[in-house]
């Protein structure tokens, strides 16, 4: 017998549709009986490819005896945090306030209102890793609430008073945009490398792009050689190491070791698309063949895996398949020798393969025995398998595969929108290009609303849920890199009018942006995310596509609402950087001074393209580039209006700080200006 959940889209709710727990999706009715009734609230929130998720799902949601008393104690509501992350937002705070960590599955007792009065993250069914089992701590909490309910209501509602302050932004204080809060930020980075592994965090790794996309603009700014070693030796142990998929690219969320190696094998959309930005850019500063490689692949996967028929790029690949994590990734010596014969011997010894497997250290996690591949070889060595991964990647698309949640949101598909433009300009693949112009159509087509508006989430024909601030910013960046690539004005008026019903909708007094909109359902406060997580908060990316807007169209009003922001950040952003990179990384594209390039040709004249070439080759993190055709069009774009060309020549004109150079009409001369 199904519940309520049977009715959604979400993956990960319809995976719970079958619990003989009483869920409810988020939503009026839920609230509104657990008022009626006055009874706490049970919420917990996950996503589909989360391992401990399913763990606790199995353990407990399946147990009659559990659902028995959450069903008579309880108003239970399941809420997908993929779906919901101005819910996510809320009480992951809350219940890092209240324990000091989080993490999912995430499990939240509320009052009837909705405010906050215990939570953890994963709860045992029996008691171990020193927590209660899970049924203790539901007749613990019952009972607390029949006999203790005011305590409980006085003590949520200090707490909620706790999350509304941490949704402050910053200081408050407006101050001038200092260079020594770049320079302060990279010396704790620094500070806090590992120098052995490569990355931060002697446990846990996980791959911090956004980090390593600052270190790359820092050494490109100061020539600092040893913010490029951080990123290169990063870089290349994440490439070697098992939390690469070694046969089919992309990269798994986290290893569970200091050294890449055990990963956590889901994958995600958001992970990828940051990261394959990272390795194109390291391949553009150094030119190390491994790092542009690793780019394509990437991309390669999600064509491969993860792109819907209509262009949208789907959000996740589950860790598990047949009910255990990481099986579909391992292999034994006997399978592969089965696959690749006399080829076998180099293939095992290139990627550390042996007879009693190598995945000991994840044991504890619940990985079998097997070997996750890890290129203990060079790149020669890996140049000459191609063959054989190849051979191996088509044997193991036979086996069952994990699950892959197909909903598709606009946050993420703009994160990786953004990734395939760029690498369609910087790699020149006319391929790329056609995969980022489909998803940027589908997402304005599905995703946006007559008005203007974006939606969340799409899935099997159905948008819904009102776009979040991310979801504006990070379309918005992803639109301004497509722009670059064919010049179409259609991706730049989609992104400039995106901006304006960003600013109009969630724009705070003080200065920033809310997560949700003036018209969003009312919660028990309106979340403002400051720091990035795993990607850019809403916050950050604001500011920084902002700041590159303002100089397409010529909108002051755009720079001084960024720099606003980044004004009453600072402080922030030099003591806590590992959890204000994006921040980092706008605040390093203003004080380098950007330049706003404008060129007048003809797009298929030579002329136009040796201009253009200057502006692609290389790194060249602080520039924005325009193309108009004279005598074709009107300029759409502000920065192209009033330019002519010199002598039928095609023209460039760079502006900095809303102040143009004489325009140039040579390549070297361009160079010079850049």
């Amino acid at each position: 017998m199904t519940n309520r959940l049977s009715q959604e889209t979400s993956p990960y709710l319809l995976q719970h549709a079958d619990n003989p727990v009483d869920w409810y999706p988020w939503g009026e009715e839920a609230l509104q009986k657990a008022k009626i009734e006055g009874v706490p609230i049970f919420l917990s929130i996950g996503y589909s490819a989360c391992h401990w998720c399913h763990v606790m799902a199995h353990e407990s949601f399946e147990d009659e005896k559990v659902a028995a008393i959450l069903n008579k104690h309880f108003i239970n509501i399941k809420v997908d945090r993929e779906e919901r992350p101005d819910l996510d937002r809320i009480y992951m705070n809350a219940v890092q306030t209240m324990t000091g960590s989080g993490g999912w599955p995430m499990s939240v007792f509320l009052t009837p209102d909705g405010h906050p009065f215990y939570g953890g993250t994963y709860i045992p069914p029996s008691p171990r890793f020193g927590q209660p089992a899970f049924t203790d701590v539901l007749l613990a909490v019952a009972e607390a609430w029949q006999n203790r309910r005011q305590q409980i209501i006085e003590s949520s509602n200090r707490l909620t008073t706790t999350i509304e302050l941490q949704s402050e932004i910053g200081t408050g204080q407006v101050s001038a945009l200092d260079p020594a809060t770049a320079a302060s930020a990279y010396r704790k980075i620094l500070q806090d490398f590992d120098h052995e592994n490569g990355g931060w965090g002697d446990g846990l790794k996980f791959p911090h792009p956004m980090i390593l996309e600052f270190l790359l603009r820092y050494y490109h700014t100061t020539s600092d050689s040893q913010a490029l070693h951080m990123v290169t030796k990063t870089l290349e142990a994440m490439a070697h190491g098992g939390i690469y998929d070694q046969l089919g690219g992309g990269f798994h969320r986290y290893s569970v070791d200091a050294h890449w190696f055990v990963p956590h094998f889901e994958k995600m959309l958001y992970d990828n698309a940051l990261i394959a930005r990272v390795y194109l850019h390291a391949w553009q500063v150094t030119g190390q063949t491994l790092f542009r490689t690793i780019t394509e692949e990437i991309l390669d996967y999600i064509i491969r895996d993860m792109t819907d028929p209509g262009g949208g790029f789907y959000s996740t690949q589950d860790a598990d398949s047949e009910g255990e994590e990481g099986k579909f990734f391992l292999w034994t010596p006997t399978e592969i020798r089965g696959f690749l014969g006399e080829n076998a011997k180099v293939f095992i010894a290139a990627y550390g393969v042996t007879e009693e497997g190598n995945t000991a250290e994840g044991h504890a996690h619940g990985f079998g025995v097997g070997n996750i591949l890890k290129l203990v070889g060079g790149m020669n060595e890996r140049a000459q398998l191609t063959e054989a991964r190849s051979k191996l990647r088509d044997a193991r698309s036979r086996r069952v595969h994990p699950g892959r949640d197909e909903k598709i949101l606009t946050s993420w598909n703009g994160l990786m929108l953004a990734a395939f433009s760029e690498a369609a300009r910087v790699l020149n693949r006319d391929d790329y290009r056609q995969v980022a112009e489909h998803n940027a159509d589908f997402l304005l087509r599905e995703l946006q609303k007559s008005n203007g508006r974006l939606w969340h989430s799409w899935k099997a024909g159905k948008a819904k849920l009102n776009g979040y601030l991310d979801d504006y910013t990070h379309l918005m960046d992803g639109l301004l890199e497509l722009y670059q690539v064919a010049f179409h004005p259609r991706w730049f008026l989609a992104a400039r009018d995106l901006a304006e019903e960003m600013i109009g909708h969630f724009g705070a007094p003080e200065g920033g942006f809310f997560d949700t909109s003036d018209d969003h359902e009312k919660l028990i406060t309106r979340p403002r995310d400051l720091p990035d997580n795993a990607i850019p908060s809403g916050n950050a990316m604001a500011t920084f596509v902002l700041l590159r807007l303002a100089g397409l169209a010529n909108e002051p009003h755009y720079a001084e609402l960024a720099h606003r922001s980044l004004s009453q950040m600072q402080p922030l952003l030099a003591q806590h950087p590992l959890a204000f990179s994006q921040w980092l990384i706008a605040l390093e594209y203003t004080l380098a001074s950007p330049r706003e390039i404008a060129i007048v040709g003809d797009p298929n004249a030579a002329d136009t393209g040796a201009l253009l070439d200057v502006c692609t080759s290389g790194y060249r993190p602080h520039q924005i580039v325009a193309l108009s055709n004279p005598g074709k069009e009107t300029p759409i774009v502000p920065l192209l209006r009033d330019r002519d060309q010199i002598a039928n020549r095609a023209t460039a004109y760079v502006c900095v700080d809303f102040t143009c150079r004489p325009p140039v009409i040579q390549p070297e001369e361009l160079e010079a200006l850049l």
